[in-house]
């Protein structure tokens, strides 16, 4: 009996390392997912562009750039036309914008994103006439065509209208063609470069020891939070850095992070980071509220008197202020315990918003303060 009870303690214990183990490795990241390898970004290319084939939902009259369009591409096909008999209730002016992977291949199809520029009601059921892409730079990439998917529809009938989704934007998957690849970097040879997302010297000095733990003194960090790695003699040609890039990706890092809270007025949302916190500071909170109530009154003339029916107004002014809630946080309150305590004195979304405001104009919070 007794060996049966040291038996299921010892799995016991085992089961709960093992736990502790993989909640341990799943605050871990992939270095791929945090940093790109010899890369310079994304290239945004944008293009203007026809939507055809439009159910009478294309540009009014008003738009002009969109008859003046349609004439240039009528005439560039050989038919002349005059500008003022062009009716463009079919057809709809856009914008076509897409992101260039700093690896697309020429051949490469990228998904296009298509927005009305006029003042058409849908794009639904329309095709993207031939559009040449370019970056800020005016250099061209590629050129979209294909049909608009908007998942979504716009129907009416008289005075009677269904919407679903919002249908003046819409996509083209594989709607561009790749003809130009992005300029790259001018890289040392036999060296890779990683690049974090969000630089912080913090993570990549863990990803630099993640790094040389694998190949030893092969990372380096750059003054950028970058890091820089040499490749190992034996995977010095383009198989073994390949190769290398692959094993280096899939490392687990955990990266740290500032401490920040972002908020959005519009909406009333708080998102707060882990690692917020505040110093010793004691608030205390209520509401003022202000009634202002306006009765109509009447004021007639006496029958068969010369006066006349005047209306006035007898307005009452009503203040209300709450009784001030009062909480005091100690030094090194996390999060969790801000939470707590503010939903504690029955503090609403807007109402934590003011305070975050006010505790950081105190000099008491210590995180960054985001307001979207």
């Amino acid at each position: 009996m007794k060996l049966l009870r040291l038996l299921i303690v010892a799995a016991v214990i085992f089961v709960l390392v093992n736990i502790l183990t993989l909640l341990e490795v799943r605050a871990d990241v992939r270095i791929k997912d945090i940093a790109r390898i010899n890369q310079t970004g994304e290239t945004d290319l944008v293009g203007y562009g026809l939507v055809i084939g439009l159910n009478g939902t294309g540009d009014g009259k008003g738009a002009l750039f969109t008859v003046q369009s349609i004439s240039n591409m009528l005439q560039r096909m050989g038919v002349t036309v005059d500008a003022g008999s062009i009716k463009t209730k079919n057809v709809a002016a856009v914008l076509v914008t897409a992101k260039l992977s700093p690896n697309a291949m020429v051949g490469d199809k990228l998904d296009v994103t298509v927005s009305s520029l006029g003042d058409a009601s849908t794009l639904e059921g329309g095709t993207l006439v031939l559009t040449p892409l370019s970056d800020r730079s005016g250099v061209l990439y590629g050129y979209a065509q294909g049909s608009v998917s908007i998942g979504g529809f716009n129907v009416q009938v008289g005075d009677n209208k269904i919407v679903s989704n919002y249908t003046l934007v819409g996509r083209i998957p594989n709607g561009l063609q790749v003809e130009r690849e992005p300029i790259r970097e001018n890289l040392v040879p036999n060296q890779v470069k990683l690049s974090l997302h969000n630089p912080d010297y913090t993570t990549a000095e863990r990803v630099k020891a993640m790094i040389n733990e694998k190949y030893p003194g092969a990372a380096t960090v750059v003054g950028d939070a970058g890091i820089t790695m040499t490749l190992p003699a034996a995977q010095a040609s383009e198989d073994g850095k390949a190769q290398f890039i692959a094993s280096i990706e899939n490392l687990l890092v955990a990266p740290d992070t500032r401490a920040r809270v972002v908020i959005n007025e519009k909406t009333g949302t708080i998102v707060a980071g882990g690692n917020v916190s505040i110093a010793p500071v004691a608030l205390a909170h209520g509401n003022i509220t202000i009634e202002i109530k306006a009765t109509p009154v009447i004021s007639q003339p006496e029958p068969f008197g010369k006066g006349e029916t005047v209306s006035t107004q007898d307005t009452k002014v009503e203040v209300r202020e709450d009784e001030a809630r009062v909480v005091y946080f100690e030094e090194r309150t996390n999060i969790s315990e801000i939470a707590s305590a503010l939903n504690a004195i029955g503090a609403s979304p807007r109402d934590i918003i003011a305070i975050f405001q006010a505790i950081k104009q105190a000099g008491a919070l210590r995180a960054e303060l985001v307001v979207l």
